[in-house]
């Protein structure tokens, strides 16, 4: 082959737009706009070196693109048409070109009406929902002022999908995407449609059912606009204080969050503004009910939402606080407290896991309480303890003399007179503030290392978003713009106290070894050290210097690090922290140990820190200059300030020019510190272990390491003055030039391309002669001289050539025109290269180094990242005097940035390159292939010159633009994948301006290297068809290297060097590492840097979405085809990965493919062809996809919702090319080769979960809403005269296409059902046949006869797994044919919503006597027949609990002898099928034979109830007479398979004549009714039970018990008529567990019975039998919740909210109080006072009547505090607590007193009515001073801790005082235990009380200890002597313990003085001693260096000697 001719470059010139221009032109319409969003824009233009396109030509495409999406719309081209033009608009919006709000609004409101469409695909209601949420996401371009959006299309949708029937089995995330909806749009839902929404939901809660509840909040939170809450949400936050449940916590949380944030600006919630805005978007069934709101209108002007904490009254914080305690999930040994929440939530069903989480509460809670910090409080004293909870302040108590009564009465003298508050403060006057540092003192013990766990990771995550939250709200108040009153905003002193209040629990985790925990402490303390660097930055520093310094613990070490990472800002920034950086320099250099290749992870710490500080300073002395500060610096190490613990800063601060100059003099040391870090780096990278084969030194670990420190040298390196640059790069030079380091050589290579990176013109100088001499001279003495094609462990003899082809790799790295002078030399050593470097890793690398030549000369990039401009770092000030500008930031708009753009001798050059080394080698490639001879030499030849072939247009990705012609592209559309479409529907795209080279075909350069290109292009074509027809296995390294090859050609282009996806996620990284604060508009300009290189890899982008592919580029594809389907699997795999990503970027790759996929299925085929053909159509490139899906897939990283479902859902099987699809699949079974038969089940199982059902509903839909927001975007891009052409077209076109598909889905049907039929097919490949017909089944059109005769056929299979498919499909099948009949438009059918003929909506007149009478009736044997003109039954009260809406559903009995439901005619033959089976007796004989069969199932199967009910609801009751006498059969057999077997036909047979005519019900009724008393009593064992049970669970579901009254009148007679104390057990259980079935599955419904129930059952309690206490706690537990309602005057939704808002807080509007039992509980605690008298001593105990009934008790009151209305228990449990405690001291009956404790420690984590708290701590105040049980008051005390920290938001400062008096008084119990566990109590309790209970408390036990003389041992008071010291000394221990982490002034003395004085006391005061100073010893261990200064030398000794011993203190 001729060679080509490289054009004269001197006669040519340059055709580009942009590139090589200095200064890029900005256009006009750009350069001179005002708008904010313009202006955006131009920043972006200003930071790319070549023009833009003008806004003007990007709105006229923008424009195209919504014609587009237009037309698609209207047409109804859904798929593919709407997905690949919204595809477009998301690449659009990509290049940052603003959307004018008018398209914005209009679009938006298109998207919004098309993705609630019922019956859109959803994939297009996933894109639209999708662009929903991109175009409303900012809320300053759009708000409700712009647009409105009606909110009943979403819930029309919502909520007829989200709870399913029991036949659906098949659902999608449509649930989740109209949750997602709602919530997007929900900003613009009118706030005048407030009442409608809450008319429409409120009357639909529940209470006694937790689905209901759930869903009703879901809709209400959901739903309800956020704009005007007032009168709203006290009605929420009622309903949320009477419900114990974590899911709904969790989400009412996330609400209020929304609200707390929203509401700071007092103008959003102005009544007025809702009149003021437009409501013209309301849909039909809409309403605007005006409710009173009189008492919301005080006649003021409007101030805002404000009530007594930021928006919430005191009742409704205090219950925030609470749950927020509640939410640190902190354990307190107290057996699971906070399990009831969570406990609760097991009742609800999975279908609510369908709707959107809410968020972690977490984030809520901080949101909420940083949004409800103002000056709302008087202020208290300021802070200048750790804590701010710990403010001291005088007592001003007088102490009394002497104590003349008890040592409880003694210490509680001056108690009494706390209570007495003069009015209480709070912290910097702010409620939520003081709120917030009360928890956190609370949980400060929590955060301590030596007490973490799971929780500190949610305590230091709280942290973390309070002070992020609060840190954004900060700078939100500075802006100009703020709406927040003056008098509502954040102050100084807040911000101060806040830091003050968190800093010592942060200092505490920061030592945490759990890395969640130190992450959270990491970012709160970056938050921290912004807001207040004076209080962070010297504590931090303090632990950090001496643990550097010792580097004892590896623990330790790394803490301080992440700390130290942590406070960047206040070291580097002088605008954060001025005196903070003088300090670097110290750290600097404790730091250099860090780098230790033997702790990767201290070395990945220490590297992370050096990369973010380099990012911010110069490393330059600067003392070297003249001294401009007026002041000399003196030694560092004698200026760090000695900070005395926590205390404020007290030292003089030292002014700006005296900072300066200690700064000064500390970089001088930066030469031996850069010297220093150098070396250590390089000791690194000398002792990595050896290069494997790939070339990675050891493993994960080790690479990691290296590139972290090699990241650190770029960083540093870049930032280095002139003369610390050219000492690191003579240090690295003096390495790379005197050392040889094989396990090095990849490293070595990273560190050189760092100095390249920053001056590539002296790195290249200082290493580029060297390299060349020493590689010439290698490869003259023999290096890389012995031929390998394969990975390999490296030669010695080759290592200098390798470690110098690493050097001279690195060095070429940067600026491509400082490769020009030594263009020559280059090109000698890459001829020599190409020629003499035979071995596999000399010549790849010999190739990579040319592709990192090329990359660097052709390509467009930043060439620095320095911390400032350019012109300011080459200024003389700036050299001078760096250390002032060090942390600057830059806004977008203030940063230049010097790009490299090629000129025309760097195109020269590369051009040369391509000519003397690439081209030979293509030449002699050619060669090669006529060779005949194909050794290992050729073998070895061909790899060498093809991988510099391959790593050369590797490095040309943006060289030459590629121009896709007319004909290509016409060619493009006809071969598409997306078939059936006109070609103005396939998406294109226009290529713009992005730093190509050479643009211009007619350039001779262009053509040169585009020609040369394609030469390559034919090489690679030519060669893989001559290694298929060789196909030997020496040829495998050929092969890999040609696929790898094919990659190259094909997909190196435009952004793969630039990926926007890396470049995306580098940037967001760097964001985050360096953000500061939310809503950050000034950042580093490295930052910025990066923000422009991702702008210019996106234009990158947009040029790489469409590649130009002709006949060359698709022989290439079918090429790869083939490679997937080779005989070795590495091929097969490499080769099936390529065909992946090329699916991605090359259209019609599909269409071509599966014909040889096909064929290579057919019998006969090789076995390694036939599994490559599976597993590529396995990959998601084929089969599995469908044709616009693979087109679109390269976008779906660019889009942030649709990720969810779009993949999964939009993996569909093209119904056009499905029948051969799986045809082929299910002809497979010719290989009966397991390894082939795995490959097709893998196959065929994911095709089948991605095999969805057609249905093509969606185009009969009619919405109004599309028409017209369709219209208003047209009048918006002025549609041109061929719209209505190409929308027709389109509209045909895809009517069309439904046609084919109708076609092709007959067709698969047709061909499956063959071989579903056929009696040859596997039983396997049968299963996977009827799973096909099974999705095959269609709502849209009619079953054939022969389709459901298979699945009826297949119903009974000897195949369990056939049966469970075939008995779907039936299910499936019938219940489609009820919802085309009865679905009155093809909206309903979609949405599944048919209109029973029998259902009757009747007005009413809401009252509770109505509600009653309702509830009632179900207790009649008839149905209700006074609310109309017929009997009704109501199956499902879904009203009626709150309030009833004025009409509601009843369902009317069917008439006598007139059939309910006449099937559709179309349906009629598949009917008589079903027929004509279902009368034939043997089917059922073969049907109930499988039923009966032996297997584990101890309750019903649903599925089997399902398909018999299916049957006889189609059928009536024509096949009874049938089936009856098996029925019969199996009542009459006692084996319990053949009971389940009659069970299961029974409740089919019963469930499916619901509607039947009433005279065919009546005869099945009249001849079931005889068996009842038999088959549920008679006949029952024990292995029957649950089988019985199930199956009456299965008949009450949601049904009128009138329907079923024989079973009703059976179960309620043996109930109240059986004796429970009979002999045996089991008849009792046997009527018990049925009757629980029947009043379970009723709830709310049984209220009719409960108190006939409980008038019979109430007497078992005390049941001689366990099992029916226990049922009769259930009972006593159900009958509790469904007698739970709310009590508004009258049951109207308007009603009840107006109470909750005026009613008070006292008034129990929402009825959780327990009244219903109170009775029955005052007598049991009368009776139980008779039973304990009475009861049974030792063994015999649990016999007795008291032992019984209490268990029976705890298990009632166990459950109601685990239900949703927990708080009820407390009226319950509060008479009982007495005898609560009692149980727990029975030490004869382990149950009683277990199951006492039990329910004492759970009651503590629900929270109770507020108004009785009291009444609980005082009944445990009770038990503790005047119980005679010492155990009982042993026990009561931890319940009074536990109590305390879980309701502490709750309980008043005078109810603590009165906690702290009974303690003290506790303190003198006789028992020793008691005293010791009151100390712990109290200790706990004193962590939060008032500093002046505190400091008075100490004084009195101080005075007490030195009153207590002991007397001799003899002495009759000795024992009360040794008391009351034991008191006095219980009560200091509990002080000291009370502070753990900090050290009080008067803590030293009592240490030191009275603890030591009485350390050697006899026992007991001894040991409480030791013990106290154990655990001071261990909780101050790690603050010891700080917490040492607040004793003096001889208080040091002293507390040595306390501790026995001083080595501690050495």
């Amino acid at each position: 082959m001729t060679q080509m001719l490289l054009p004269d470059m001197s006669t040519m010139s340059l055709d580009d737009p942009g590139p090589r221009s200095s200064e890029p032109t900005i256009p006009d319409d750009i350069n001179h706009a005002t708008d904010r969003y313009m202006q955006k824009l131009k920043a972006y233009a200003k930071s790319i070196p070549y023009s833009i396109e003008s806004n003007t030509k990007m709105q006229e495409m923008l424009d195209f693109i919504l014609l587009r999406i237009a037309q698609c719309i209207e047409a109804q081209d859904y798929e593919p048409g709407l997905i690949q033009w919204d595809t477009m608009l998301s690449y659009w919006v990509m290049l940052k070109y603003p959307i004018p709000k008018e398209k914005r609004i209009r679009l938006a409101k298109l998207y919004f009406h098309v993705s609630t469409t019922p019956g859109m695909p959803t994939q297009a209601m996933a894109v639209c929902a999708d662009g929903l949420s991109n175009l409303t996401r900012s809320k300053k371009k759009l708000s409700i002022d712009d647009m409105r959006l009606p909110w009943k299309p979403v819930y029309n949708i919502l909520v007829k999908d989200l709870f399913l029937k029991r036949r659906q089995f098949e659902y999608s995330q449509l649930s989740w995407c109209m949750g997602y909806i709602a919530d997007v749009a929900r900003r613009f839902f009118h706030p005048a449609a407030i009442d409608d929404i809450m008319a429409t939901f409120v009357p639909g809660i529940n209470g006694t059912k937790l689905d209901s509840i759930l869903s009703s909040q879901y809709y209400l939170l959901t739903f309800l606009p956020l704009t005007h809450p007032q009168s709203y949400l006290p009605t929420l936050c009622r309903l949320w204080e009477s419900i114990n449940s974590y899911m709904y916590d969790e989400r009412m949380l996330q609400f209020l969050a929304r609200l707390a944030e929203l509401h700071v600006d007092p103008t959003i919630s102005d009544p007025a503004k809702i009149q003021d805005i437009p409501d013209d978007e309301k849909s039909e069934d809409e309403g605007r009910p005006a409710w009173c709101r009189a008492d919301l209108d005080d006649g003021r002007p409007w101030t805002g939402l404000y009530k007594d904490v930021g928006i919430f009254t005191e009742h409704e914080w205090h219950l925030i606080m609470c749950k927020c305690l509640a939410s640190m999930e902190i354990p307190l040994k107290d057996a699971g407290s906070l399990t009831t929440g969570p406990s609760a939530d097991t009742s609800s069903s999975f279908e609510l896991a369908r709707l959107p989480k809410a968020n972690w509460r977490i984030p809520s809670l901080a949101r909420i309480i940083v949004y409800s910090i103002a000056q709302d409080g008087p202020p208290a004293p300021l802070s200048s303890a750790p804590s701010p909870m710990f403010t001291p302040t005088a007592s001003g108590v007088s102490t009394p003399r002497v104590p003349n009564g008890s040592v409880g009465d003694y210490l509680t003298v001056p108690l009494h007179k706390w209570g007495q508050s003069k009015g209480q403060t709070y912290l910097a006057g702010s409620k939520a503030l003081d709120s917030l540092a009360r928890l956190i003192a609370s949980t400060e013990h929590f955060f301590h290392p030596t007490n973490s766990g799971n929780w500190t990771t949610d305590l230091t995550a709280f942290i973390k978003y309070v002070v992020y939250e609060f840190n954004k709200r900060w700078h939100e108040e500075q802006r100009d713009d703020c709406k927040t009153p003056l008098n509502r905003r954040l102050t100084g002193e807040m911000k101060r106290e806040l830091i003050k209040s968190l800093r010592t629990v942060v200092l505490l985790a920061i030592f945490s070894q759990d890395s969640g925990t130190v992450a959270n402490v990491q970012s709160a303390l970056k938050s921290m050290c912004c807001m207040e660097p004076d209080l962070v930055f010297e504590p931090i520093l303090e632990r950090a210097i001496p643990s550097l310094e010792a580097l004892v613990e590896t623990q330790r070490t790394l803490s301080v690090i992440k700390a130290l990472s942590a406070i960047v800002p206040c070291i580097v920034s002088r605008e954060i922290y001025y005196p903070g950086a003088k300090y670097l320099i110290t750290i600097l250099q404790l730091l250099i140990p860090g780098i230790d290749l033997n702790d990767p992870t201290k070395t990945l710490c220490t590297t992370a820190f050096l990369s973010e500080i380099s990012q911010y300073i110069m490393f330059g002395d600067v003392t070297s200059y003249d001294d401009s500060d007026a002041y000399s610096a003196a030694d560092l190490s004698g200026n760090i300030t000695v900070l005395n613990g926590l205390d404020e800063l007290t030292d003089p601060t030292l002014t700006q020019a005296e900072e300066n100059a200690l700064l000064k003099d500390t970089t001088a040391s930066f030469a031996s510190w850069v010297a220093n870090f150098i070396r250590r780096v390089i000791q690194l990278l000398e002792n990595l272990p050896e290069e494997g084969a790939n070339g990675s030194a050891g493993g994960a670990s080790e690479v990691q390491v290296v590139d972290a420190v090699t990241g650190a040298c770029s960083q540093i390196c870049v930032h280095l003055s002139d003369s610390l640059f050219d000492l690191v790069l003579n240090l690295i030079y003096e390495y790379a030039s005197t050392n040889v380091r094989s396990n090095a050589v990849r490293a070595i290579h990273q560190l050189v391309e760092c100095v390249a990176n920053a001056n590539p013109e002296k790195t290249l100088a200082k290493f580029l002669p060297f390299c060349i001499e020493n590689i010439r001279a290698e490869i003259e003495h023999g290096a890389s001289s012995v031929r390998t094609t394969a990975a390999s462990t490296p030669l010695p003899s080759d290592a200098t050539l390798h470690w110098n082809l690493a050097i001279l790799r690195g060095s070429v790295y940067n600026d491509g025109k400082a490769l020009l002078r030594y263009k020559e030399q280059l090109l000698s050593l890459f001829r020599l290269l190409r020629d003499k470097a035979l071995s596999k890793r000399g010549f790849s690398w010999s190739g990579k180094l040319l592709s990192s030549a090329l990359i660097t000369l052709t390509h467009t990039y930043p060439t620095e990242n320095k911390f400032v401009n350019p012109s300011e770092w080459k200024s003389e000030e700036f050299q001078h005097n760096h250390h002032r500008y060090w942390g600057r930031l830059y806004r977008p708009e203030d940063v230049e940035i010097t790009w490299h753009v090629p000129n025309e001798e760097e195109l020269s050059f590369a051009l040369e390159l391509f000519k003397e080394i690439v081209e030979p080698n293509l030449v002699a490639l050619n060669t090669l292939l006529d060779s005949t001879d194909r050794d290992a030499v050729w073998r070895n030849d061909f790899c060498r010159h093809l991988s510099f072939v391959r790593e050369a247009f590797s490095g040309i990705p943006t060289l030459f633009k590629e121009i896709i012609s007319p004909e290509i592209l016409h060619s493009m559309a006809m071969t598409s994948d997306i078939i059936n479409e006109i070609p103005e529907m396939i998406a294109s795209v226009k290529p713009l301006n992005s730093g190509f080279c050479l643009t211009d075909p007619s350039d001779q350069r262009y053509r040169y290297i585009s020609g040369l290109k394609r030469r390559y292009g034919e090489f690679l074509h030519k060669a893989s068809g001559s290694l298929q027809q060789q196909g030997e296995e020496n040829t495998v390294d050929a092969v890999q290297m040609l696929i790898a090859s094919i990659q190259t050609y094909l997909l190196e282009y435009g952004d793969n060097r630039d990926s926007y996806a890396v470049n995306s996620d580098q940037y967001s990284s760097e964001m985050n590492v360096s953000r500061q604060y939310a809503g950050q508009k000034i950042w580093p300009r490295a930052v910025l840097v990066r923000r422009a290189r991702f702008y210019h890899s996106s234009r990158l982008r947009w040029n790489s979405i469409e590649r130009a592919q002709g006949s060359l580029e698709n022989t290439l594809l079918g090429d790869v085809v083939e490679w997937t389907m080779w005989h070795y699997p590495s091929v097969r795999q490499s080769s099936q990965s390529l065909l992946e990503s090329l699916s991605t970027v090359y259209d019609g790759i599909r269409l071509r493919a599966l014909p040889v996929l096909y064929k290579a299925l057919q019998p006969g085929t090789d076995d390694d062809r036939m599994k490559g053909a599976l597993w590529t159509l396995n990959s998601s490139a084929f089969g599995t996809c469908s044709s616009f899906a693979l087109r679109c897939r390269a976008d779906v990283s660019f889009r942030k919702i649709r990720n969810l479902w779009l993949v999964s859902q939009g993996r569909r099987l093209e119904p056009t090319l499905a029948t051969e699809y799986i045809s082929r699949l299910l002809a497979c079974g010719h290989n009966e080769k397991p390894s082939i038969q795995n490959c097709v089940s893998a196959v065929t199982d994911n095709g089948l979960q991605s095999f969805l059902e057609p249905c093509y509903l969606v185009y009969e839909v009619e919405n109004d809403g599309i028409a017209q927001a369709l219209d208003a975007l047209k009048v918006c891009i002025h549609s041109g005269k061929d719209y209505n052409d190409v929308m027709l077209r389109a509209r045909a076109k895809r009517i069309e296409r439904i046609q084919l598909m109708n076609k092709a889905i007959e067709a698969t049907t047709a061909a499956v059902l063959g071989v579903a039929n056929d009696e040859k097919t596997h039983w396997r490949y049968a299963i996977v046949a009827v799973r096909v017909l099974r999705t095959l089944l269609r709502r849209d059109m009619p079953t054939s006869a022969a389709h459901i005769r298979l699945f009826m056929d297949k119903s009974h299979d000897s195949n369990p797994n056939m049966r469970y498919y075939a008995q779907r499909g039936v299910m499936k099948a019938l219940r489609y044919i009820k919802l085309r009949t009865y679905c009155r438009d093809p909206a309903a059918l979609a949405l599944g919503a048919p209109h029973n003929p029998l259902k009757r909506t009747i007005p009413i007149r809401p009252s509770h006597p109505f509600t009653v009478k309702v509830t009632e009736s179900y207790k009649l044997q008839t149905p209700l027949n006074e609310l109309g003109n017929e009997p009704v039954y109501l199956d499902e009260m879904l009203q009626g609990w709150i309030a009833w809406s004025p009409e509601t559903t009843f369902c009317a009995q069917p008439q006598l002898t007139t059939p309910t439901f006449v099937w559709e005619k179309v349906s009629e033959s598949t009917v008589a099928c079903v027929r004509e089976i279902a009368l034939d007796a043997n089917f059922w004989k073969k049907l109930t034979t499988h039923f009966a069969e032996e297997n584990h199932e101890t309750v019903v199967v649903q599925d089997h109830i399902s398909c018999v009910k299916s049957i006889f609801q189609l059928l009536e009751n024509e096949p009874f007479e049938v089936l009856k006498p098996m029925v019969e059969d199996f009542l009459a057999d006692s084996d319990k398979n053949k009971q389940r077997a009659a069970a299961e036909l029974l409740a089919g047979i019963l469930n499916g004549s619901k509607h039947w005519r009433k005279e065919a019900q009546n005869r099945v009724w009249e001849w079931f009714s005889p068996h009842i008393k038999k088959t549920l009593g008679q006949t029952m064992k024990t292995e029957t039970l649950s089988i019985w049970t199930s199956f009456l669970e299965y008949l009450f579901y949601r049904k009128d018990p009138r329907r079923l009254q024989p079973l009703v009148d059976h179960l309620v007679d043996q109930f109240l008529t059986m004796d429970y104390n009979s002999q045996s057990s089991f008849d009792s259980v046997k009527v018990l567990a049925l009757f629980r079935a029947f009043y379970s599955q009723m709830g709310w419904k049984f209220s009719a019975w409960v108190d006939g129930s409980l008038e019979r059952f109430w007497p078992e309690l005390h049941s001689e039998h366990d099992d029916v206490r226990a049922h009769v706690g259930e009972m006593l537990a159900f009958c509790t919740k469904i007698k739970w309602q709310p009590k508004p005057s009258v049951p109207l939704a308007e009603v009840f909210v107006k109470e909750c808002r005026t009613s008070s807080v006292d008034h129990d509007i929402m009825g959780i109080r327990g009244t219903f039992f109170i009775d029955r509980v005052h007598e049991l605690v009368a009776n139980f006072e008779t039973w304990r008298e009475e009861r049974l001593p030792g063994v015999r105990a649990f016999q007795s009547t008291y032992d019984r009934v209490g268990i029976a008790v705890c298990r009632w009151l166990f459950s109601m505090i685990h239900d949703t209305q927990a708080m009820g228990a407390f009226d319950y449990i509060l008479p009982l607590l007495p005898e609560l405690f009692r149980f727990t001291e029975v030490s004869d009956n382990e149950e009683l007193a277990r199951r006492a404790n039990t329910l004492l420690v759970r009651m503590c984590g629900v929270t109770p009515p507020r108004s009785l708290i009291g009444s609980l701590l005082e009944a445990t105040f009770t038990a503790i001073q005047k119980s005679s049980s010492w155990k009982v008051r042993l026990k009561a005390l931890p319940i009074l801790q536990v109590l305390y920290f879980r309701q502490l938001p709750l309980i008043s400062e005078a109810k603590v005082v009165e906690i702290l008096d009974v303690l003290c008084k506790s303190l003198d119990d006789e028992v020793v235990e008691v005293r010791e566990m009151v100390g712990t109590t109290l200790s706990g309790i004193l962590r939060l009380s008032p500093r002046r209970s505190v400091i008075t408390l100490k004084d009195r036990f101080v005075k007490l200890a030195k009153k207590s003389p002991i007397p001799d041992r003899n002495s009759p008071v000795y024992n009360a002597a040794i008391r009351q010291r034991h008191a006095a000394i219980i009560g200091i221990c509990a002080l000291i313990d009370s502070f753990p982490y900090t050290i009080e002034k008067w803590m030293p003395a009592l240490l030191t003085t009275v603890m030591l004085e009485h350390a050697y006391d006899p026992i007991p005061i001894s040991t409480t001693i030791h013990k106290c100073a154990s655990n001071f010893r261990k909780t101050h261990q790690d603050t010891w260096h700080e917490d040492s200064r607040r004793f003096t030398d001889d208080q040091l000794a002293a507390l040595s000697t306390l501790l026995t011993g001083s080595s501690y203190y050495a």
